[in-house]
């Protein structure tokens, strides 16, 4: 008989994978602890030690993906170790990669997972609510943004549940199994719990302040009322859920000594920050334009262009005003450093400076400029980017693509029938369709991918690498997708669809002239008969 003919080894063989898959749980856990917090040399050690164990049980149990998995993750980390603890991008990038395979390796029977830009951990989300049916309806909603949602029966059902793996965040109706029951039954699983998961909770009715108050008491962080939207829950869900991949800060060194800068470099790249170092000056704006850093670490005095002179040269450009300036200097004369930083610096550092002060100083200057970009450079309502910054983004791609020689496709997209919304269902409404169309492209798109709100209902989306046939099937799958969500009203629920454009690269063409020809396109996907994808280069003059 046959390993397979075998049903007790089967058996065995499926109980000792799922120990594999709870060791590679494990190692998720602690990657994305590293992510949260700031990379150190103690998470690192977690995860090596996280990662040698799965080997050992991928290799014990015969568990070849897992093997290999655990092998590619047990290279980037010693590659780290050579490289005196330091990171670069692209061993970030293979840790990425891996370990969003590892993700994938470690679903339960009956899970689903779709490429998107989820956190790796692909965590359940618990539906505990009175009514199933309305469970189950809501689960296959979240189904079509990509998430994994599951629908609970009864207060048994949720304990057995929780024992067997946590979620990554939890609806809880506050009458589940009992009037008041679900709040009781809440707080009861995470009373115990390290960390806390999120915990959000729902009622029918419009409650009273002491349920509301019992509910925040229980570790509630949002109380939902009346109908529940797949797109506003999944919403808040990915902000009191959200684990990101990895994205260090990037900081640019300019100074003309090779040993000052080497020394700030391995400081940083210690502690998970890249940087890309220039020892003249004079190549600073193209190396901006390229590396586009998160903060910049300017020395005082260079032969060739001082630092308060290459510092008013990078704030004249409109795009650099926000990025931080540190100078990094030996001068220690207080009104040359005021003097200094009147001149477009933010903070001033005297050498030798501590890596630990040089890592928090830059660490909090480079968190505070990203914040502030995001407010700038994206749309208030869907957390796109606005129409300005899409733009630059295009122009950005489309200078790299031609200097790569790589593809490079521009879409516009368009809500169908936008204006009956809001005039039948009201702004609201038309809204919530908006901010249920920017959540389904930004899970269905690749990262590499830049979407933005355009204007009104209308979206654009930079896909760098990528062919217009192969842009025009993945967006008509989204299209297919977005069409079989359902928005509760009445009389009866509301669905949306969209229509599409794509102009691909051709030669030296302008980002002006593949905004057109989208334009076009989509104007031709319109008069074609909405809920269509139409290719510009695929038409005949009209």
């Amino acid at each position: 008989m046959t390993e397979h003919e075998d049903p007790s080894r089967d058996r065995l063989k499926q109980h000792f994978a799922q120990r594999v898959i709870h060791q590679a749980r494990q190692i998720l856990e602690v990657w994305q602890r590293l992510q949260r917090n700031e990379w150190n040399e103690r998470g690192m050690r977690e995860l090596r030690e996280a990662t040698l164990l799965l080997q050992r049980y991928a290799e014990r149990f015969e568990q070849a993906e897992h093997l290999q998995l655990a092998q590619g993750i047990g290279d980037c980390l010693e590659a780290v170790t050579d490289n005196r603890g330091r990171l670069n991008s692209d061993l970030i990038s293979q840790l990425n990669l891996l370990m969003q395979r590892l993700s994938r390796t470690g679903l339960r029977r009956g899970d689903s997972f779709e490429q998107t830009a989820l956190p790796p951990l692909r965590k359940p989300v618990y539906l505990a609510l009175q009514h199933l049916e309305r469970a189950e309806r809501l689960a296959q909603q979240l189904g079509y943004f990509g998430m994994n949602a599951q629908a609970l029966d009864s207060a048994n059902a949720f304990r057995s549940a929780m024992l067997e793996r946590h979620p990554a965040a939890i609806l809880m109706d506050v009458d589940f199994s009992g009037r008041g029951a679900g709040l009781q039954l809440a707080q009861t699983v995470q009373q115990d719990l390290e960390e806390k998961i999120p915990l959000l909770f729902y009622s029918h009715q419009d409650t009273d302040t002491p349920t509301r108050l019992a509910a925040v008491r229980a570790g509630g962080q949002e109380f939902f009322t009346g109908t529940l939207d797949a797109s506003s829950l999944l919403e808040r869900i990915e902000v009191l859920a959200h684990v990101a991949q990895y994205e260090p800060y990037k900081v640019l060194i300019v100074d003309d000594s090779r040993a000052q800068a080497t020394y700030t470099e391995r400081a940083l790249n210690s502690a998970g920050i890249l940087t890309r170092t220039l020892i003249e000056p004079i190549q600073a704006m193209a190396e901006l334009a390229e590396f586009q850093p998160d903060l910049i670490i300017l020395d005082m005095y260079m032969p060739e262009c001082n630092g308060t002179e290459l510092a008013k040269v990078i704030r004249h450009n409109d795009r650099y005003v926000s990025v931080p300036i540190i100078y990094l200097s030996a001068e220690d004369d207080l009104d040359k450093q005021l003097d200094a930083m009147s001149e477009g610096g933010d903070d001033f550092l005297t050498k030798p400076i501590k890596p630990r002060h040089l890592i928090a100083t830059v660490r909090n200057r480079a968190a505070r400029a990203r914040n502030l970009k995001a407010r700038m450079v994206r749309d208030s309502l869907t957390g796109l980017y606005n129409h300005t910054h899409t733009l630059q983004l295009l122009e950005d791609a489309r200078l790299r693509a031609q200097r790569d020689d790589q593809p490079l496709s521009f879409a516009m997209l368009d809500i169908d029938f936008f204006k009956k919304v809001n005039d039948n269902y009201g702004h609201p409404m038309g809204d919530r369709v908006i901010k249920s169309l920017a959540l389904f492209l930004k899970q269905r798109l690749r990262k590499s991918d830049h979407i933005g709100r355009y204007g009104g209902e209308e979206f654009a989306v930079v896909m760098p690498g990528t062919d217009a046939q192969t842009a025009r099937q993945v967006l008509d799958e989204i299209r297919r997708r977005f069409a079989e969500i359902r928005y509760p009203a009445q009389p009866l629920d509301l669905s949306c669809t969209f229509s599409g454009g794509i102009a691909q690269l051709q030669g030296d063409t302008s980002s002006q002239s593949l905004t057109q020809q989208a334009d076009e396109a989509l104007y031709r996907a319109k008069h074609g008969g909405r809920n269509r994808v139409e290719v510009y280069t695929e038409m005949t003059p009209a």
